[in-house]
């Protein structure tokens, strides 16, 4: 095998509720349905995401053709099996392990299929976060929340899978929803999800004697942009010296923004929250003038701009944007 691996194509895409479920097989047949047909075809209590929403999703990741697909928002491995397979004609291997979202949100890898290297897939789901919220700190309380998703490790190997020469750590941290009003914006969870997400990287470094990149990436619900970042983050900065890849090519602010806050004013505020972070070690391999984030487009193909209204937004193939980068000569074991 080669030496080196040419070039790495990712997308890092929170699909927002990419359900795909039915109570029988979905065949092509079934693209066919109008929108109300499509939704009666599981009885399921998630509701089915919009057939057209799926099928501008796939459009975009077959243009874009990414070689490794990080998603967030994936309703399990029936979904995700069902969107390569319907949608994306199984040109992708689907991995996925069910986590611990009470929404059944999961996060998950789309592989293109042959790649010239194998790969392994390991859960964090059952990591402890050292996290208790603050009445049942009151009450005593022993036990430790976990991850709200997973941070799903992703190791690309070319022949021994214990000599690994890529890690992906794939996560979806807690959001900012508060409906018991008990962590005002989830700042607390999200901030001590982040340590231990920190903590496993430091793990693998530490494994794999800071021998193998290891980048972090995914939906990270706030602001974690070198210079700026919410206070949760800061460990990010202060105990790693990983990078993201939009600071890595010096996108502006606008063009890195990932998600746009729609509100009462007419100017929607647009905020980078979907990150991938790399070391040291893999930042010269970054291509940065390949790095995007990729901006939905109307029926003539122009970008659209950004929502201002919440049906603008709610029309998107999702709520989040695509952000897409080339990593190049990588380097194998």
């Amino acid at each position: 095998m080669a030496s080196v691996l040419p070039q790495l194509r990712v997308m890092v895409l929170n699909a927002e509720n990419l359900f795909l479920l039915s109570d029988q097989e979905l065949t092509p047949e079934h693209l066919k349905l109008d929108a109300g047909q499509w939704n009666k075809l599981s009885t399921s209590v998630f509701v089915n995401k919009p057939i057209e929403k799926a099928r501008e999703l796939a459009k975009i990741i077959t243009s874009e053709s990414p070689d490794l697909v990080l998603l967030c928002e994936v309703g399990g491995l029936e979904s995700l099996q069902n969107f390569n397979r319907l949608f994306l004609h199984d040109t992708y291997s689907p991995v996925l392990i069910e986590g611990n979202s009470n929404r059944n949100i999961d996060v998950g890898y789309l592989i293109k299929k042959n790649p010239p290297f194998y790969f392994d897939v390991i859960s964090n789901k059952n990591r402890p976060i050292h996290f208790l919220y603050p009445h049942e700190r009151q009450n005593n309380a022993t036990h430790s929340h976990k991850f709200s998703r997973d941070a799903v490790e992703l190791h690309l190997f070319q022949h021994d899978r214990e000599r690994p020469f890529l890690i992906f750590v794939l996560t979806h941290l807690k959001s900012r929803l508060d409906p018991d009003n008990i962590d005002p914006s989830g700042s607390e969870r999200r901030q001590a999800e982040l340590k231990t997400l920190i903590e496993v990287y430091q793990e693998l470094e530490l494994k794999f004697q800071d021998q193998v990149p290891i980048v972090l990436a995914g939906d990270f619900n706030g602001n974690a942009r070198r210079n700026e970042a919410d206070p949760e983050f800061s460990d990010l900065y202060q105990k790693t010296n990983l990078r993201d890849v939009c600071d890595l090519a010096q996108l502006s602010a606008e063009d890195s923004a990932t998600y746009y806050q729609v509100g009462k004013s007419s100017r929607p505020e647009g905020r980078q929250i979907d990150y991938c972070f790399l070391p040291p070690k893999l930042a010269p391999h970054l291509d940065p003038k390949s790095v995007t984030v990729y901006r939905y487009r109307d029926n003539m193909g122009l970008p659209l701009d950004p929502p201002t209204t919440l049906d603008a937004k709610a029309a998107l193939p999702s709520d989040h944007y695509p952000l897409i980068f080339n990593l190049k000569d990588i380097p194998l074991r």
